[in-house]
């Protein structure tokens, strides 16, 4: 069974080349602030996220 579904059926081989590719065209210094950004987004989403299910919660106490 292939784990790795959400890739599209890549091995590793294929994910090496890709790692390969984006460290070419980003260079080694970029690659941490791109993943620190992408991390803050991601943080950023769940706490909207959380915010949009408080009222939601709060509503069915009341009720």
């Amino acid at each position: 069974m292939d784990t790795v579904l959400f890739i599209g059926g890549l091995r590793g081989g294929e994910l090496i080349l890709i790692a390969v590719i984006i460290l070419l065209l980003f260079g080694g210094k970029k690659i941490p602030e791109l993943m620190k950004g992408i991390g803050k987004g991601i943080k950023s989403f769940k706490e909207g996220m959380n915010e949009i299910d408080k009222p939601a919660e709060k509503q069915k106490q009341d009720e």
